[in-house]
């Protein structure tokens, strides 16, 4: 018998049918699913499934519509393409997942402290500019101003504050290379 008489009569519950039917198809289903999936096991479970499918779903097959090999194999394609789909779907959940729940380790407290240290060096460096260059160096760092800013809040020449500024960053800049 060929596959369509015996789909025929899986349809009406024919179990020896069935088993010649698995026997026949059952070999290019793998092939197919195994081509689509790539995974040996994978590839068994949605053979097995298909072939399932087939003994539950037997009455669906319409003749005048093609023949049961290649109503087999288009059940079989889209049973392997619908588990990569999954497969990817479930991969990429995970990968999201992961980096939501990706947080670096890190001792807070230590942190802290490194902080803390940082400002402190910053501090003692600032002590060691003249007052000028602190206030300077203070107002364009720490308040945000332009230099042109800080010479109209000073009411000082342009070139003046720039110059303190040069001298006062050159002093933080060695004073910061002896803390590291």
């Amino acid at each position: 018998m060929d596959a369509d008489e015996l789909l025929t009569l899986v349809a009406d519950g024919d179990h020896k049918a069935f088993e010649e039917l698995y026997g026949l198809v059952s070999g290019p289903v793998f092939g197919l699913v195994r081509r689509v999936v790539r995974d040996p096991a994978q590839s068994e479970e949605v053979t097995q499934e298909v072939l399932l499918e087939l003994w539950r779903s037997a009455a669906r097959f319409d003749p005048r519509r093609g023949s049961a090999l290649s109503w087999i194999l288009t059940v079989a394609h889209r049973r392997a393409v619908d588990r990569v789909r999954s497969a990817r779907a479930a991969g990429d959940r995970d990968r999201r997942e992961a980096r939501r729940a990706h947080h670096p380790a890190y001792d807070q407290v230590s942190e802290e402290v490194e902080a803390g240290l940082e400002r402190e060096w910053v501090r003692r460096c600032l002590d060691r500019l003249t007052a000028l260059q602190r206030q300077s160096v203070t107002l364009a760092y720490y308040d945000g101003y332009t230099y042109r800013e800080v010479a109209e809040r000073l009411s000082l020449p342009l070139g003046t504050v720039k110059t303190r500024m040069r001298d006062g960053l050159g002093r933080l800049r060695d004073c910061l290379g002896e803390a590291a």
